[in-house]
């Protein structure tokens, strides 16, 4: 490591001169600053929203360090650091979208400031250099960032656009905002709210008298604006996703399943957990059944779990060892579809517990990577939320998907032609015609069904 230091008086009587000098020193530092690149963090992930930071400029880390939080289109990361240094520059700010690739923060990885910083040398600085000195406030200092309005974004937190589309305000007009780089603040929003309270009312006609019109008291109509908000991640995915399975051409079958025998098979499912406990799970729904009916039906139609692969000359299907049966969420955020793994050698049990920590991630927005991808069909129930039946999209890698509606108690007719009363559950299936014909489609269905409708017989294609 060199340093050069200064041994004379003269650089002590000249700090009158400071804005016309400049400081510099020799450190091993010098080309320690790297960019720190974000790595790819799942599959197929372009870009990521940084969600908050817990490191600044200056701030030290140690390897392994939280750097920062970052939201995919598929899932919430924690970054931590690869090295021991100090942090230098942040590429981003809270909000914005970082690109896999490309530089998150710049980062010195030697880490001593105090061993870097030493004793400084004066030289002559041109011109321009203490033109720039000035402009910055200091040299070395890095550029200060445009403001929002210069690239035609909107810096607000969520509770400041709330508030603009609770009041109908178009947030736009408010930039720039009063905070850090043009960020319109919750003042602002009050501000013009205020400012909107005191303009002069005029009266809808003009009188001679100077006793105050009805119109003239009455309140002014409310500003009505249209509200531009951008896509957050989960829901840029599903477009980007929902428009690539929307080339595919569908086929879709629809039929009918009875659940009596099922209802039986949950009820008592349920009354041995109450009687047995099992750790983390103290009853199941309809769901796992359904999960599990579908991995054996699997088992005797295995086109429905393949996949096309284009990569090749010619097209050719893939055919998945792995039954990992993806299951449709609704999140506050988005659609997510998060897989369970492996079904064919889960019990039921095995799946009810795999469900929940799959629906409590979701609502957490937490869920891994490894959670989201390698599905190899979808279910997706609506029943929960009503109607009966539905034209599911396939997720694509996959060929095709189940879309299960409502349940409930309906008028059929007996073994005696007497009129009885069924649970009946309609049940949608979408295929790819490219690779699926309609046949193979329906005798898919048909074996989910029987399995739903004599459940004992999944007894006898358990492993």
């Amino acid at each position: 490591m060199y340093r050069l230091y200064s041994i004379t008086t003269r650089t002590v009587a000249r700090k009158s001169l400071a804005n016309s000098y400049r400081s510099f020193h020799f450190s091993r530092a010098l080309n320690a600053v790297k960019p720190y690149l974000l790595a790819d963090i799942g599959e197929g992930i372009k870009e990521c929203e940084v969600i908050q930071w817990f490191v600044q400029p200056d701030s030290r880390v140690e390897e392994f360090d939280k750097i920062c939080e970052v939201q995919s289109d598929k899932a919430s990361v924690e970054i931590t650091s690869r090295y021991n240094g100090v942090i230098k520059k942040l590429h981003y700010e809270v909000g914005d979208m970082a690109i896999v690739g490309k530089p998150l923060l710049d980062i010195d990885i030697e880490g001593d400031e105090s061993e870097s910083a030493s004793s400084p040398v004066s030289e002559p600085a041109s011109d321009s250099d203490s033109a720039l000195a000035q402009s910055t406030g200091q040299t070395g200092s890095k550029t200060a960032p445009a403001s929002a309005s210069d690239h035609g974004l909107v810096l607000a937190t969520p509770a400041v656009r709330r508030m603009c589309r609770e009041h109908k305000i178009d947030i736009a007009t408010l930039v720039p905002g009063s905070g850090k780089d043009g960020r319109i603040m919750k003042e602002d929003v009050t501000a013009y709210l205020e400012g909107a309270a005191k303009q002069p009312r005029q009266s809808s006609f003009v009188s001679d008298d100077t006793t105050p019109s009805v119109a003239s008291l009455s309140r002014p109509a409310p500003i009505q604006v249209d509200t531009v908000v951008p896509l957050g991640p989960i829901q840029a995915q599903m477009f980007k996703s929902m428009s690539a399975s929307l080339t595919i051409p569908h086929f879709l079958y629809t039929d009918e399943v009875c659940l009596d025998s099922a209802v039986v098979l949950r009820s008592q499912i349920n009354a041995m957990l109450k009687s047995s406990p099992v750790e983390g799970i103290e009853k199941i729904s309809y769901l796992p059944i359904f999960i599990k009916a579908m991995s054996l039906a699997l088992q005797k139609h295995p086109l429905l779990n393949a996949k096309i692969d284009l990569s090749g000359p010619k097209p050719q299907l893939v055919y998945r060892a792995q039954h990992n049966i993806s299951i449709a969420m609704a999140t506050d955020k988005g659609l997510v579809v998060p897989n369970i793994k492996d079904v064919a050698n889960l019990s039921i049990i095995d799946i009810a517990i795999e469900l929940n920590r799959l629906q409590e991630l979701s609502r957490a927005g937490n869920l891994a990577p490894a959670d989201l991808t390698g599905g190899t069909i979808t279910l997706s129930n609506i029943g929960s939320i009503g109607g009966t039946y539905v034209g599911p999209v396939i997720v694509t890698d996959q060929l095709a998907i189940i879309g299960l509606g409502r349940s409930q108690k309906l008028p059929r007719f007996g073994k005696n032609n007497e009129i009885v009363s069924k649970e009946i559950l309609n049940m949608s299936w979408s295929a790819d015609h490219r690779v699926v014909d309609g046949m193979t489609m329906a005798q898919m269905a048909a074996e989910w069904k029987s399995l739903i409708e004599n459940p004992s017989t999944m007894l006898m294609h358990l492993k």
